[in-house]
């Protein structure tokens, strides 16, 4: 199987902190996939997963532990229209404020992956959790962590 060739940035987001990460990312990694696509969930379905890419989704976490209001109808036709996705391998950047919502932190993201390993797609490494709290700019470590994580993504299959 071949290195993947796109990375297909998904972006849930209420206050834009995760699509400021996907825009880091893709500009700080377009020297390790000839492709980079940032893409927010607004009107997307199960359907985004048919093509052939890598996938990045990278999504804050709203209210109780919910997926941002965007990011909301791809989340639920994860489970409403639900259909094998053996051959979609992805990541997760999940960003939440333990500091503030400790029961719920990055909830969003881990929504997305159990829903997404409940259909068969393979999560390549572990999700990455941001927490808003710790002082730390989620645009600088979500780009160092998605330079570790496309050089796991970009190992061929054996």
């Amino acid at each position: 199987m071949n290195p993947p060739s796109r990375l297909l940035i998904l972006v849930g987001t209420m206050t834009n902190t995760a699509e400021y990460v996907a825009q880091a990312i893709e500009m700080d990694c377009a020297d390790l996939i000839p492709e980079i696509e940032v893409r927010m969930m607004d009107g997307l379905d199960i359907r985004v997963f048919d093509g052939d890419a890598l996938y990045l989704i990278c999504t804050s976490t709203y209210g109780s532990g919910d997926v941002p209001d965007n990011a909301r109808a791809l989340y639920e036709s994860l489970g409403n229209e639900p259909k094998f996705l053996g051959h979609v391998r992805y990541g997760v950047i999940a960003l939440g404020d333990h500091g503030t919502h400790p029961q719920t932190f990055c909830q969003g993201g881990r929504r997305f992956d159990e829903r997404l390993a409940d259909l068969g797609a393979v999560r390549v490494g572990d999700v990455f959790c941001h927490d808003a709290s710790a002082g730390t700019e989620a645009e600088v470590v979500g780009a160092a962590w998605c330079r570790e994580w496309l050089a796991l993504a970009m190992q061929p299959a054996s």
